[in-house]
């Protein structure tokens, strides 16, 4: 069963981040990012936060689940969905140590001055 929309909303009416929060399809399923950074992915209608030490540190007792086939377990936040401010922390500390997106070739390229000749 594949992620719709109104669940992606629901999220993020909950993290009340406001543009700080995006999301793109991904493979039928959503992943979700703060401030350009994967955070979370939306599979089946369930919240993953990626695995982080602010996960165990914020919300220890969260199950585990595999978001797709062959990933490894990630904290499942569907409990918090109902918690605004828990959940706009779990996904903000995560935020915090997710590392920096790489800049893709093609805006590395159009980023270089062009020569003189």
């Amino acid at each position: 069963m594949a992620t719709d929309t109104d669940f992606i909303a629901y999220i993020a009416e909950q993290a009340g981040l406001g543009a700080r929060l995006t999301h793109r399809r991904m493979f039928g399923e959503y992943a979700l990012y703060v401030d350009e950074k994967v955070v979370a992915f939306a599979c089946d209608n369930s919240l993953f936060v990626k695995p982080s030490a602010a996960a165990t540190r914020l919300a220890p007792h969260l199950p585990q689940r595999l978001p797709y086939p062959g990933a490894k377990d990630y904290p499942v936040a569907d409990e918090l969905l109902d918690d605004a401010d828990c959940l706009r922390e779990l996904l903000l500390e995560t935020a915090v140590l997710m590392p920096v997106p790489k800049v893709k070739e093609a805006k590395k390229k159009a980023a270089k001055p062009a020569k003189a000749k």
